[in-house]
């Protein structure tokens, strides 16, 4: 079970890695106020209408740009000193709310117990009701 969740966490981690990284383009054709196609990773089919020649301009594209995240490692020094700060007495602070258990003796661990060369009850035959 253990294994099972291990497993779908890291599977979870790479793909959350793979979507801050993706970057794509939406693409838009409006005419007048009305959307006529929308694309994503391509261009967007335009309604008919010439747009470089046409006298009355009513048609419109739109780009929207989603650029994922370039750097994936921070390092610590990249960090102002109050967020240094920060860190350090959080995980301090953190790490020391856990106390320890008390280290129990027990006297007996190392002995083993005595042999048993036959059942006293069993030969007696006193039994506990």
């Amino acid at each position: 079970m253990k294994k099972a969740f291990q497993n779908s966490g890291s599977v979870l981690m790479a793909l959350m890695v793979l979507f801050s990284t993706l970057s794509f383009t939406v693409d838009k054709h409006f005419c007048g106020s009305f959307l006529v196609d929308k694309a994503i990773f391509s261009e967007a089919e335009t309604c008919g209408m010439d747009m470089e020649n046409a006298v009355d301009n009513c048609c419109t594209n739109e780009k929207v740009l989603v650029d994922g995240q370039d750097e994936l490692k921070h390092s610590f020094q990249s960090l102002d000193l109050e967020q240094q700060q920060f860190l350090t007495s959080f995980s301090f602070s953190y790490l020391n709310l856990f106390e320890t258990l008390p280290k129990e003796v027990v006297p007996f661990k190392d002995y083993s117990p005595p042999l048993l060369v036959s059942d006293i009850q069993l030969l007696d035959q006193v039994f506990l009701i």
